[in-house]
């Protein structure tokens, strides 16, 4: 998914939430502020898959499980994200978890992800740490 157009020419964020790029996942991808939760920072690497935004995605992945580098698959569009739910993962937590289905395009067929995403709190900061497929 490479965005939509919402009202008045604004690019929808890819994350679902129905807000502007700029005003949702963007200030995150730019750094302007953290994500406040696990679910924010959780859409928010949805956002920087589906924009090809590989700095980011390594940015937020835990040290303990960040891999030295992120390969996308070209031929994969991200198409719409739903959040399953949500346990723990707010502001004070330590860890979270975020359950989440990521429909596709691949080639002349779709398809759909579903992972259970663990994430943990550094310094105020959440971190992607890993995920069971599910």
């Amino acid at each position: 998914m490479t965005g939509a157009f919402g009202g008045g020419g604004r690019e929808l964020c890819p994350c679902g939430t129905g807000r502007a790029y700029d005003a949702c996942c963007g200030a995150l991808h730019r750094g302007e502020r953290p994500a406040a939760t696990a679910e924010e920072l959780m859409r928010s690497r949805y956002a920087a898959y589906a924009r090809g935004d590989t700095a980011y995605l390594l940015a937020t992945w835990h040290p303990s499980t960040q891999p030295a580098s992120v390969d996308l698959d070209p031929a994969i569009t991200w198409q719409r994200l739903e959040v399953l739910g949500a346990e723990d993962g707010q502001a004070g937590d330590d860890a979270g978890y975020v359950e989440f289905r990521a429909h596709f395009r691949h080639g002349s067929g779709s398809g759909k992800l579903r992972e259970r995403s663990r994430f943990a709190c550094r310094s105020g900061r959440w971190l992607y740490v890993d995920g069971d497929l599910t």
